[in-house]
């Protein structure tokens, strides 16, 4: 079981404010899964907009946290950092449910377990909790893509 704070997690990921979604990696089992936290604040710029009088985290959102957290345990998998060149891209989302609103003051734990890979393309069971409620729940894609710069 090893933790990564966000110094560790802006290594493996591209994203940056307001767009970086996971704050700690609290757990991972090499080869098996990944668990991270993604604290919900009202300071988040969404909920100017996402609703002003009832504010809900937005559903797309928690799918991109588990498709980020996805791609740090690919980067970890392979070892090292990665390039400046190299991303893991979301190819896919199936069997997304939401069975429960994400609010202000919620810690989201997300919790990715590697199902397969194939030809360079990982499949995730991907599942989001707050205080052992079951909130969300996806198949996550990802394929590792080289960029020219």
């Amino acid at each position: 079981m090893q933790e990564l704070s966000i110094t560790e997690i802006v290594k493996y990921l591209p994203h940056r404010y307001p767009f970086l979604l996971i704050d700690k990696v609290i757990e991972t089992e090499p080869g098996v899964k990944l668990t991270a936290i993604k604290n919900i604040t009202i300071n988040e710029p969404i909920f100017t907009g996402h609703f002003p009088q009832f504010p809900v985290f937005p559903g797309v959102l928690i799918l991109e946290a588990m498709a980020q957290s996805c791609a740090v345990f690919a980067f970890r998998q392979l070892g090292g950092y990665p390039s400046e060149e190299t991303l893991y891209l979301l190819v896919g989302i199936d069997k997304a449910r939401f069975k429960r609103q994400v609010v202000p003051g919620d810690q989201l734990v997300i919790e990715v377990v590697l199902e397969k890979t194939r030809r360079g393309i990982w499949r995730f069971a991907a599942t989001g909790h707050v205080s052992d409620n079951l909130c969300c729940s996806a198949e996550i894609l990802i394929a590792k893509n080289e960029i020219e710069l």
